[in-house]
Formats: C-alpha cells, sequence, structure tokens
C-alpha cells in the first residue's frame, strides 16, 4: 500500500515538470552558441572572409571583413566603404568554360 502511494505521490510532482524545462533551455543555448560559432561573421573571429549574399541577382552584394574592418560592396555601385562607390566602369566579360575554367575578355 505504501509502495502505491510513493509511486502516485512520484508521478504528480510538479518540480519534474521544472526539471525538465530547465534540460530544454539547456539544449536550446547550446544550440545557440554552436549557430553563433559557426557564423562566418563571427565578431570574436580575426580571420580575412569574404561573403556574397544573392549571388548573381540585381541586389548582390559581398561583404568582405578583415579583422574588425567591414567593407560592402553592392551590384548598383554603392559602398559603404571609401574604395567604393560609383567610380568604376566595366573593363570587360567573364565566361565559364565547359570544363569549369573562367575566361576574361576585356572590351
Amino acid at each position: 500500500m505504501r509502495a502505491r502511494l510513493r509511486d502516485e505521490a512520484e508521478a504528480d510532482d510538479p518540480l519534474l515538470s521544472v526539471i525538465n524545462l530547465i534540460d530544454v533551455f539547456l539544449v536550446l543555448i547550446a544550440a545557440l552558441l554552436l549557430t553563433v560559432a559557426g557564423n562566418p561573421l563571427n565578431p570574436y573571429s580575426h580571420d580575412k572572409i569574404t561573403v556574397i549574399r544573392h549571388a548573381g541577382r540585381p541586389d548582390m552584394e559581398i561583404i568582405m571583413r578583415d579583422g574588425h574592418k567591414i567593407e560592402r560592396f553592392r551590384a548598383d555601385g554603392s559602398a559603404e566603404s571609401p574604395a567604393g562607390g560609383k567610380r568604376g566602369v566595366r573593363a570587360g566579360s567573364a565566361y565559364r568554360m565547359a570544363d569549369g575554367s573562367l575566361v576574361f575578355v576585356p572590351e
């Protein structure tokens, strides 16, 4: 009789639900930390990184990071760096060959 009462009391313990919620939150926190560590633009990494967003589309953007310096270049000619802006001109065309190599043809 006592064993049955003890089993019923343990099954209705609200503290067990709280412990399960803590376990779920620990797993979520670990997943978020792994996501931040795997991000190429991680603020704690000091590598040189280039990220191309929306490749091949008119709103393409190239983000270059060297240490703490970040430069953004956009396909429309605007940029958030001194080297950007509308100072460049088209220099030619690039073609990808069947074997995967690139050929640049100046204009």
